[in-house]
């Protein structure tokens, strides 16, 4: 019986324009031996027939739609109709480079005491080229429990691409999913991973983050503002919980 990586891809209205582009990046994946992949699409204030009837005749996309509640909410529901025992982030307007999911898995296959991986990310601009996006990547390999919450916390910003994210599934269902935040919930989620479980930072590039108007990080309120200033402060009291819990565990 082969094991499955579940790709996780919340959508709305403005971003399913993008998911052929996304799917096809997903055909393109060559897994390790005995390892398949299953597409959880969640149509985020919309229906499973919003998808094009070409990607949800494929035996290995499993859509959903629900009730408008923003990409964390629907990140966790496309997450609770998964099966795969690793949960691989992929936002429906990003692609994946070939070999994405294989280093994922064989970087978690090989290092059982890591809980998630991240990657260098390239930005795809309008124009179709590649800029790296950069904070200063870490080395690659291990990223030792708490480090990225640290520098988080100082400059609010992730030193490395949260949607970029491959966990377990296990860690995951610790967690209990994504927070309900309009925007940021990838890195709230990053955040609490971090300090429950050592990481590791894959040096070679695992997405290509589309940058264009209609995305989530350029309204104007997602970097500051009263609103920016609670979604700052919910993913420091969740983190900061978390990392007690687990520093006395």
């Amino acid at each position: 019986m082969n094991r499955t990586i579940s790709i996780v891809t919340p959508v709305h209205e403005a971003a399913v324009e993008f998911l052929p582009a996304a799917f096809t990046s997903l055909q393109a994946q060559e897994l390790p031996h005995g390892w398949e992949w299953e597409w959880l699409i969640q149509v985020d204030g919309g229906y499973e027939t919003d998808v094009p009837a070409d990607i949800r005749a494929d035996p290995c996309v499993k859509v959903g739609g629900n009730r408008r509640g923003g990409p964390g909410v629907a990140r966790t529901l496309a997450w609770g109709r998964s099966h795969g025992e690793l949960v691989k982030v992929l936002d429906a307007d990003d692609i994946l480079p070939k070999g994405a999911l294989g280093r994922d898995i064989e970087t978690l296959e090989e290092n059982p005491s890591v809980g998630w991986t991240v990657c260098r990310v390239l930005d795809l601009m309008p124009d179709g080229t590649l800029q790296h996006y950069t904070l200063g990547d870490p080395e690659p390999g291990p990223l030792i429990r708490g480090e990225l919450y640290a520098y988080w916390a100082s400059t609010h910003r992730p030193m490395v691409h949260p949607a970029s994210l491959c966990i377990r599934e296990t860690l995951l269902a610790e967690i209990g999913g994504w927070m309900a935040l309009p925007a940021s919930e990838d890195t709230a989620l990053l955040m609490a991973l971090d300090v429950m479980a050592d990481g590791w930072f894959i040096g070679e590039a695992g997405l290509h983050y589309r940058k264009h108007p209609g995305q989530t990080t350029a309204h104007p309120d997602h970097r500051g503002g009263a609103e920016w200033e609670a979604r700052m402060g919910a993913i420091r009291k969740h983190a900061d919980a978390l990392a007690l819990r687990h520093s006395s565990a």
